[in-house]
């Protein structure tokens, strides 16, 4: 043999080998890629809301703008009364400063046009509670009405409910979500006739609250239900596993 031949030979031997490894380790690889168990846990928690905030307003209109403010003030020490005559104290009573507009309407003339007529101040002014004492709030957005008795038309609007401990809920949950997801691998693997290997990946999905048997959607963002006292929390973990 030449050693032309010989160079020929030598380069076809080490292309050969290398070829052979490549095709081996893609082969490898693409078994490690396949020998895999990916499933979805979910964790779900029926809870009832410990805090609650209500909102009203109430509002005074006159052509005179100290006017509306004493009548205005007036108004807010009736409501403060009313609302410690039912238990609320100070702590857990906000009143907002006072907005104020400018009111006015259009009336329409004799020709067909139309004119903006001022209506005088209209003075605007919200109180807000806060409390763990859920019924007791929700007793007095339903009772507020009574309040007209006193001078005073109070707009109530609809409680928002929340739960102070949630930070501790995930916690719990995820923990349930995960274990729910590994028994889930256990059982594909055992119908499969293989082992369970280590865990390779790990993912969280989005914490969801919604109303009790409610047909709430959810959202990419999460949902966060505020007007039901009773909610119920879902998230779900997504692990995957080698197996051999």
């Amino acid at each position: 043999m030449n050693r032309s031949n010989l160079v020929i030979a030598v380069v076809l031997g080490i292309s050969f080998i290398v070829g052979s490894w490549f095709i081996s380790t893609m082969l490898k690889k693409k078994n490690e890629t396949n020998d895999v168990i990916e499933v979805t846990g979910l964790a779900e928690e029926n809870f009832s809301s410990d805090l609650i905030v209500w909102t009203g307003s109430f509002n005074r209109l006159t052509m005179d703008l100290k006017e509306s403010y004493k009548l205005l003030k007036t108004d807010e020490n009736v409501v403060k009364t009313y609302l410690k005559e039912k238990g609320i104290s100070d702590n857990e009573m906000v009143f907002s400063s006072v907005a104020i507009n400018q009111d006015y309407e259009y009336v329409t003339e004799q020709g067909g046009g139309s004119r903006r007529v001022f209506n005088g101040y209209r003075l605007v002014q919200t109180v807000r509670l806060e409390s763990k004492d859920v019924p007791k709030i929700e007793k007095i957005s339903r009772e507020v009405t009574e309040l007209i008795d006193r001078g005073v038309e109070l707009n109530s609007d609809s409680p928002a409910y929340y739960y102070t401990k949630l930070a501790d809920l995930k916690i719990k949950m995820i923990a349930n979500a995960t274990k729910d997801a590994r028994e889930r691998a256990e059982k594909v693997a055992e119908n499969a006739k293989a082992k369970l290997g280590q865990l390779q990946q790990a993912d969280m999905g989005i914490f969801q609250i919604t109303a009790q048997n409610s047909s709430e959607e959810y959202s990419w963002g999460g949902t966060l239900n505020t007007t039901s006292k009773e909610k119920t929390a879902s998230i779900t973990m997504k692990l995957k596993f080698s197996t051999h």
